[in-house]
């Protein structure tokens, strides 16, 4: 059974630093990523990483998020720099076996001063 787990969401203040992590357990996965959804808004793709290390990010968060993982561990993190009020959302994290997507349940993020 493939489970996703998110942790290290919160309250940050704008121009802050958060790091969310995502530990998979059940299959060996292909790539990893990170969704966000904020209200009134369709879920967007953040961030995504291959198991070989090819990475790919949103116009949006470029230059300030990174995005890495832990084959070995099955983990995947996303480290959130200069934080906006824009970047506020719930933050899923997914994988893809065999291009099936699993989502884990969301973290909060909440950018505000």
């Amino acid at each position: 059974q493939v489970q996703l787990v998110e942790s290290g969401g919160g309250l940050v203040q704008p121009g802050g630093s958060l790091r969310l992590s995502c530990a998979a357990s059940g299959s060996i996965f292909d790539v990893m990523g990170w969704h966000r959804q904020a209200p009134g808004k369709q879920r967007e793709l953040v961030a995504a990483i291959t198991s070989g290390g090819g990475t790919n990010y949103a116009d949006s968060v470029k230059g300030r998020f990174f995005i890495s993982r832990d084959n070995a561990r099955n983990t995947v993190s996303l480290q959130m720099s200069s934080l906006k009020p824009e970047d506020t959302a719930v933050y899923y994290c997914n994988a893809y076996v065999l291009n099936r997507p699993y989502w884990g349940q969301g973290t909060q993020v909440t950018v505000s001063s």
